[in-house]
């Protein structure tokens, strides 16, 4: 009998799990391979680690698949978990003190104090619960709600049972149990990422206004500009590209994914590697948001799945009449309605602690920020609510099982249509039988174009077009979101709404609107509030779709082909302007230009290397820093004063192009770069890696690829120190990696990659395994039949169990 039918025998019998262990070679049942067997009762799950300690978890039901999850995210990311579970507890100033910096993993609250404030009233209020009591699919499902508590009892289990050898949380008193609850809330805090989470700062600072003048605010202009800069996925540490293929360019007529997320390097945004079996119920391989219990992205026998940051705007402004009388009362429809005070209490380090009160409207909190750049002052007449509709939404753990589910990419969107689940990405499947999928599915609020050309504030008139984010007449119910009849909650679009390809050579995203998801059908009709039709593009997409579209006229491609577009590491911006920027170098009177201190710097050597650079953010590329450092600068100009060619809806993937020499920034960038690199004693023409680097226990390791104005889509967004060597960290870019594809057989052919590996524990053997792979660009080959798992020479089996 075949490891695969035992195992569905075990699921079918409910027998003890410890068995799987017996049916697997003589070598995983010696050594490291030996089975750890807690005593006593309760939840348990069967555990098989695989090389670069990527566990394979075994359970009989999904309570126990959360059990076993649970206990092995603790393993290798106890400290980074329970910061994040401090976190939507609202305790962080009691352990951290108030005024402290949170690591904005799961909102963007600058203190905190702030952090605090928001979370603990989202437990005070019991929003979590009532979310978990919802019937699906408005609420979570059964088989979800299981795992979250099997969740917080293996990562319990794993705390009781272990020691903690983290430097960043051996022995904290912070590190405690948790509930079921805290998981929920975790995803939760992740669903109003884009949403409350922005405006935690304002949500929490918001109070009626005194009889000192309140804080100035801005005009439509500057709000247009500031919501535009808040709202770009392009600006934001998350990110990402991917792209499905049917099987017309294919080699056997079967589908590819390439998924290439950029997530943060550090924090509680890391994604974490493992594959999830309940035999006979449920398979996938991929990987998880730290806390979350389901695969985020991944794929199973028949389909494989990536996610990219959407450019739909999960939120709106509503602008409040306020009843002269009483700021804390505002009118609609000439009725007055007053606000609901919620006052938190938040316990604080070595102080008495905080109450603040937060004030609550029909749409949603009153705030005075969305960021600082935003100030929304609440006045004697006016003030603003913030309507995030996936403050309802605890579907997102419902819409992923979907997908580990599905067997084609129908059911991954009948996964989307049902759930609705998704905040703020952007799905690309593909499949076995040759399929390819792209949608837009968001939770947005039903703002149409009309809605907002209707009741938009004078605030909106000018942040709706530029960036998406309506401002609506709050004193009309009239002006409130509609609904459609066939969404999962009032409020929100419908799937029927949502942009979506299907079967195309290719469909691809690189963080811009859906409209040039294929190049060669266009997709329009969609409302502003998902994002743009017939705009620039960034130089990302741009590239992406050059490359993508080549393959696909190419066809006859296959894993390997995925595999080279991760790391080819052209750099688009490159071939777009440094010939141009060469032949203008070498031109310059005296082989000089102005820096922005006025100061005269020798460019000549720079000249040279512009020329000779092979246009790549390959490791040994010479040449690639030097343009990295002179093109953040210059690309900073605006676009009618840097290419000499406009942009043209008409042919967006070519234009704007040619750089204008003459613009009087490029000079002052070029010295400036020059000049920075000569003070740092780097060498003009030094290859990247010898200055893109990451340290890991005293090793260095060569980072490739680049930074968004690059445009390159293995992207890396290094942290500049030139006092140490140059870029010598990696805030984000490139993480969990997946191509997959298909041949006859059962088993996916899939190669995965973990950017910064398993664990930050710098005492674990999974700290850096994989960063050393992604730096010399090697993969990981996916162990995803019972037979491969069974044949790893580093398999080590240990079955997991709570003590009671």
């Amino acid at each position: 009998m075949t490891l695969r039918n035992r195992l569905r025998l075990l699921g079918v019998a409910g027998l003890a799990l410890f068995t799987v262990s017996a049916s697997l070679p003589p070598a995983a049942a010696s050594g490291a391979g030996a089975e750890r067997r807690p005593a006593g009762g309760g939840l348990s799950a069967v555990i098989r680690y695989t090389e670069y300690g990527i566990p394979h978890i075994v359970a009989k039901d999904y309570a126990q698949l959360g059990f076993g999850t649970g206990w092995a995210q603790a393993a290798d990311q106890v400290c980074t978990l329970a910061d994040g579970f401090l976190t939507v507890r609202g305790e962080r100033s009691r352990y951290f003190g108030p005024d402290a910096a949170t690591d904005f993993s799961l909102s963007s609250a600058a203190t905190n104090l702030s952090s605090d404030l928001y979370f603990r009233g989202v437990r005070d209020s019991g929003t979590v619960e009532r979310l978990l009591k919802a019937p699906a699919p408005a609420g979570p499902s059964r088989e979800v709600k299981e795992t979250m508590r099997g969740f917080a009892a293996g990562y319990n289990a794993w705390i009781a049972q272990n020691r903690i050898t983290d430097p960043a949380c051996r022995g904290a008193s912070w590190v405690r149990p948790v509930t079921a609850l805290d998981v929920a809330a975790r995803g939760y805090a992740l669903a109003v990422l884009g949403g409350q989470g922005r405006g935690i700062d304002g949500i929490t600072a918001a109070q009626p206004p005194t009889a000192a003048p309140p804080a100035a605010g801005v005009t439509p202009e500057e709000a247009a500009a500031a919501a535009k800069r808040l709202l770009s996925a392009q600006n934001a540490d998350m990110g990402s590209n991917a792209v499905a293929f049917d099987g017309s360019t294919t080699a056997n007529g079967r589908g590819l994914l390439l998924g290439n997320p950029h997530y943060p390097w550090q924090g509680g945004r890391r994604f974490w590697q493992a594959q999830q079996t309940i035999p006979g119920e449920l398979n996938v391989a991929g990987a998880s948001l730290l806390g979350a219990t389901t695969i985020s992205i991944g794929h199973n026998a028949d389909v494989a799945w990536s996610h990219t940051v959407a450019t739909g705007v999960p939120l709106n402004l509503h602008q409040l009449t306020l009843d002269p009388a009483d700021p804390t009362v505002y009118l609609v429809d000439g009725e007055r309605e007053r606000m609901t005070r919620r006052t938190v209490s938040v316990p604080v380090k070595d102080a008495a602690p905080v109450k603040r009160t937060q004030w609550w409207t029909r749409y949603g909190p009153v705030t005075t920020s969305m960021g600082a750049a935003l100030p929304l002052p609440w006045t004697a007449s006016t003030a603003y609510a913030l309507n995030d509709p996936n403050a309802v939404n605890l579907r997102m753990a419902d819409t992923g099982l979907g997908f580990a589910k599905a067997r084609s990419t129908a059911d991954v969107e009948r996964s989307l249509r049902r759930n609705q689940g998704l905040p703020w990405v952007n799905t690309i499947a593909a499949d076995r039988a040759g399929h390819s999928f792209f949608s837009q599915s968001q939770v947005l609020p039903r703002i149409t174009d009309e809605l907002a050309q209707r009741c938009s504030t004078p605030l909106g008139r000018a942040t709706y077009p530029a960036s998406g984010l309506a401002v609506l007449d709050g004193s009309r119910k009239d002006c409130a979101p509609g609904s459609d009849r066939d969404a999962v909650q009032p409020g929100i679009f419908g799937p029927d709404r949502m942009p979506a390809l299907k079967n195309l050579p290719y469909v691809e995203n690189s963080n811009d609107s859906a409209w040039l998801t294929n190049a060669e059908r266009p997709l329009t009709g969609y409302e502003r509030v998902f994002g743009t039709v017939a705009t620039p593009r960034s130089v990302r997409t741009r590239g992406a779709i050059e490359d993508v579209a080549a393959m696909a006229r190419k066809g006859r491609l296959g894993v390997r082909d995925l595999q080279r577009q991760q790391f080819a590491n052209r750099v688009p911006a490159g071939d777009l302007v440094a010939s141009d920027a060469a032949t203008w170098c070498a031109a310059l009177p005296g082989g000089t230009a102005v820096g922005s201190d006025g100061a005269a710097v020798d460019v000549s050597g720079a000249c040279r290397v512009l020329r000779r650079w092979d246009r790549s953010a390959d490791s040994d590329s010479r040449g690639a820093l030097l343009f990295d450092r002179f093109w953040r600068r210059a690309s900073s100009a605006p676009a009618a004063e840097l290419w000499r060619t406009p942009f043209d809806p008409a042919d967006p993937v070519r234009t704007p192009r040619g750089l204008n020499t003459a613009a009087p920034r490029l000079g002052k960038a070029l010295a400036d770069a020059v000049a920075e690199l000569r003070a740092a004693g780097i060498a003009l023409d030094a290859p990247l890696g010898k200055h893109q680097f990451v340290e890991r226990n005293g090793e260095r390791l060569p980072i490739g690829g680049g930074t968004e104005s690059l445009g390159v889509w293995n992207k890396t967004e290094p942290v500049w120190n030139p006092s140490g060597g140059g870029y010598t960290e990696v805030s984000a870019g490139s993480s969990y990696i997946q191509a997959v594809g298909w041949d006859d057989s059962r088993c996916p052919v899939a190669r995965t990659l973990l950017t910064y590996s398993q664990s930050e524990n710098p005492r674990s053997p999974q700290y850096s395994d994989q960063t050393r792979l992604y730096a010399g660009e090697r993969w990981v080959t996916s162990r995803f039949c019972e037979k491969d798992i069974a044949r790893s020479p580093a398999l080590r089996v240990v079955r997991v169990h709570e003590r009671r």
